[in-house]
């Protein structure tokens, strides 16, 4: 989801959370008091019940307000619309809190709240990059693709230097840490979204200016077409000296590598930096090693290596950037316009509409808000703060303990870079390398995306049962209502796959979703019409879109230090000969050494993934893993698939785990066991890509291939996908708990079932009704568990 809300990219400041509620907020606006963030969930509709979808707080009654009596109920009218739009701009107080909180995990973050002449400018120069962007989609600038990168680097890495500061992200997260460690792993019930201290309000210092002029002056160089010296002479001249770098260039090259290097530090950390150095010292120093060494070169002076990174296709101008200018930030200006027209709002409450009568609403809900808000964030952490700000409070009226909440959350919101239409930024790159269509890459997507979510539903299913979870009946509009009312929001994503399915390209399919989501807005029959995009609303979302995109810009062009090294040296045919030896020295069998290298690819990938960024992972991994699985048979979808999905599950695995660092801040849960739960829902997540390249019927997961092969693959996955679940819960709904020895035998049948073919099949299947009897034979023995449903459920008005 979008993190800024402002023309000029700030954010709105919000009180600390767990402070006391007459403490200032911190920010340039502290003097005003403000409204306390609540979890607030103001429709876009004209309901006849209140538009809050949290319980209230749980604080004293005061005063003589009748309506404080009952602490499960809101006065449906009494209504602040100071609470709804206390700024006027169409945002509450509440929103702008959740965004703030989805900014400090985000790789994406904004660090500073911008204003004055800095403000300004920034504001400028992303309406020019966004401008050009779309431009670009249908008048492509005559000198090609790769001048168009130039032009756009040169409009994005100077604002990382003003709107991202110099600050270590890991002081403030260690501060943001120890600050929910005080809450002693109860959560704030004082407040229904906890929010972190942001980091402080600050102006660009003088050091971030003369960044911002080298920046400008090093990325327009090669189209500069004034000569300096033996250099400079324009486009052409600049090309026509690869390989012969004269000592101008050579000297800008070295300059903008530092500054992304810098602008990589200063967004994602340390750790991207440090993995690009290691590859730049190897590119320098692998002549060196012994010959003897299967990762040994001839080695590479300085100067070929900037002229492989400054000069090249594969180097900053190569496939990640070009992903990035002309795919990333179209969809980041697409998501921006989607939750400035309301459908953030509209997808929350359809997912709490469509279960308000279940038993398990409250995890549904969440579960479902997860995934229709990932159809347009493509963010797991920003999707995991936006439905936990508002879901958290059901759950925890449920009885969820906050770590188990927190684990529903993180997973659910991790679906985001999992969720067509809008796929994370290595979906793009996945077209982009194998010379395929976006639309593939979304139908290869679609069946392992309802295989994740069938797997956190049935982990809900089974955690409502196992421990006695309190239904939760919400008081909201029927889904049909809210359909006939706000439906039109789903226009613009249908509109993507059909724009798609007769041969639109992907960026003029996004561009159009864009003007058609731009027109259905002035549907929007809210009393105020907060929701409709006017001139300065569309400056707003263009300017989000562009920021959203800094840091995913400076990352790619920063992995070209990655790709042009690897290419230069021959490390990645190198590196799977290795991988793969490592498989044959444990066994000379053709399928068992398939599987123990996808096995070690797999922790690979995950250990990688700790490290870096997913985009950054993807393009590591495809690198160095990919060619391994290729060379054994494995075809370049599934191959690409399986990269991909262990790339973007370091979201969710321990020790970094941002998105259950993000769940945990939302629930003031403990980090650690919410790491672990995390990990409990997203699990059949982590099996289920190597069933892609272990045998050729995991390509039906796929989509590829028959319409029996794909019917074989996801009936049979989805129910090891269900065994699993049920092996991790301990518990087989409508039955009763599970021992530990049915829980083992469940496991060992649904990761024999991942085996796609008839043998494994038969014997999982048969060990999965081993265990299930097992469980009825238990409960036979041991009466009928009662479910621990409290006879009057809680009442929740949306």
């Amino acid at each position: 989801m979008p993190p800024i809300s402002s023309p000029d990219g700030s954010s709105s400041p919000v009180r600390p959370a767990n402070s006391p509620a007459g403490e200032p907020a911190t920010g340039p606006s502290s003097a005003a008091p403000r409204p306390r963030p609540s979890a607030e969930l103001t429709a876009p509709t004209e309901l006849t019940t209140p538009t809050e979808l949290t319980a209230p707080a749980e604080t004293p009654a005061t005063g003589d307000d009748p309506s404080r009596d009952d602490p499960t109920r809101h006065d449906p009218t009494r209504h602040d619309p100071s609470r709804d739009n206390p700024t006027g701009d169409g945002d509450s107080v509440a929103e702008r809190a959740t965004r703030d909180l989805a900014a400090q995990f985000e790789d994406e973050k904004p660090g500073r709240v911008l204003s004055g002449p800095a403000g300004l400018l920034l504001t400028a120069a992303a309406l020019a990059v966004g401008a050009l962007s779309l431009w670009q989609v249908f008048r492509p600038l005559s000198q090609g693709s790769k001048y168009y990168l130039i032009i756009f680097l040169a409009g994005v890495l100077p604002l990382v230097f003003l709107a991202y500061p110099a600050d270590l992200r890991l002081r403030a997260r260690l501060a943001a840490r120890r600050g929910r460690r005080s809450t002693k792993g109860g959560g704030n019930h004082d407040t229904d979204a906890p929010v972190l201290t942001r980091l402080a309000s600050t102006t660009p210092t003088a050091t971030d200016w003369v960044l911002v002029v080298l920046a400008v002056a090093a990325c327009l160089y090669p189209v500069l077409p004034v000569p300096l010296g033996s250099g400079g002479g324009g486009y052409n001249a600049f090309l026509d000296r690869q390989g012969l770098l004269v000592p101008a260039d050579l000297a800008m090259g070295t300059i903008l590598l530092l500054l992304l290097l810098e602008a990589c530090r200063r967004t994602t950390g340390w750790i991207l930096p440090a993995v690009c150095l290691l590859f730049l010292g190897y590119g320098y120093y692998g002549g060196l090693l012994p010959q003897s060494w299967p990762v040994a070169h001839a080695g590479l002076d300085f100067s070929q290596l900037v002229d492989a990174f400054y000069n090249s296709d594969s180097g900053f101008y190569g496939t990640p950037l070009d992903v990035a200018a002309s795919y990333i930030v179209l969809f980041t200006i697409y998501g921006a316009v989607l939750e400035l027209s309301g459908a953030g709002r509209f997808f929350v409450e359809l997912s709490a509409a469509a279960f308000r009568r279940s038993r398990t609403a409250a995890g549904r809900t969440a579960v479902a808000s997860g995934f229709l808000l990932g159809t347009v964030s493509g963010s797991g952490a920003a999707t995991t703060v936006s439905i936990g700000a508002v879901t958290w409070p059901l759950l925890r009226r449920a009885g969820y303990p906050p770590e188990r909440a927190g684990g529903m959350l993180a997973a659910a919101g991790v679906g985001a870079i999992l969720s067509p239409p809008t796929l994370g930024a290595a979906a793009f790159i996945i077209a982009e390398y194998l010379g395929v269509s976006y639309l593939q890459v979304l139908g290869w997507a679609t069946v392992p995306t309802v295989l994740y979510y069938l797997g956190i539903l049935l982990s809900v299913e089974i955690d409502a049962r196992r421990s006695g979870v309190r239904p939760v009946v919400i008081d909201v509009a029927s889904p049909w209502r809210l359909l006939a009312r706000f439906g039109y929001h789903f226009a613009s994503l249908i509109a993507i796959i059909v724009f798609l399915a007769v041969g639109v390209s992907a960026t003029r399919a996004v561009v159009f979703a864009i003007l058609l989501a731009v027109a259905l807005s002035f549907l929007d029959r809210t009393k105020d019409r907060a929701y409709r995009l006017t001139p300065a609303r569309l400056v707003t979302a263009l300017v989000t879109g562009v920021r959203g995109v800094l840091a995913v810009s400076a990352v790619c062009a920063a992995a070209g230090i990655i790709t042009a090294t690897t290419t230069k040296t021959g490390l990645g045919p190198q590196a799977a000969a290795l991988l793969i030896g490592g498989a044959k020295a444990a066994t000379s069998d053709p399928t068992l050494v398939l599987v123990l290298t996808a096995l070690l690819a797999a922790v690979a990938l995950s250990l990688l993934g700790l490290a870096v960024p997913v985009t950054a992972s993807f393009v590591i991994g495809w690198v160095i893993v990919g060619p391994a699985l290729l060379d054994l048979g494995v075809s370049a979808p599934a191959a690409a698939m399986f990269v991909f999905y262990f790339a973007v599950l370091s979201e969710v695995s321990p020790p970094t785990a941002l998105a259950a660092v993000a769940a945990a801040a939302v629930t003031g849960g403990r980090l650690v066991p919410t790491m672990w739960q995390t990990l409990r829902y997203a699990l059949p997540a982590y099996l289920t890509p190597i069933a892609f390249v272990i045998t050729p019927a995991g390509l039906g997961l796929l989509g590829i291939g028959g319409v029996q092969r794909i019917a074989f693959a996801a009936v049979v996955t989805a129910l090891s996908v269900a065994v699993l679940a049920v092996a991790a819960g301990g518990w087989l709904p409508g039955v009763g708990p599970a021992g530990a020895p049915e829980r083992v035998l469940g496991a060992l049948a649904g990761v024999t079932l991942l085996w796609l073919e008839p043998v494994p099949v038969m014997v999982g299947a048969a060990l999965a009704a081993v265990a299930a009897a097992g469980v009825f034979v238990r409960r036979g023995s041991a009466g009928r568990p009662s479910s621990g449903s409290p006879a009057n459920p809680v009442e929740e008005q949306l």
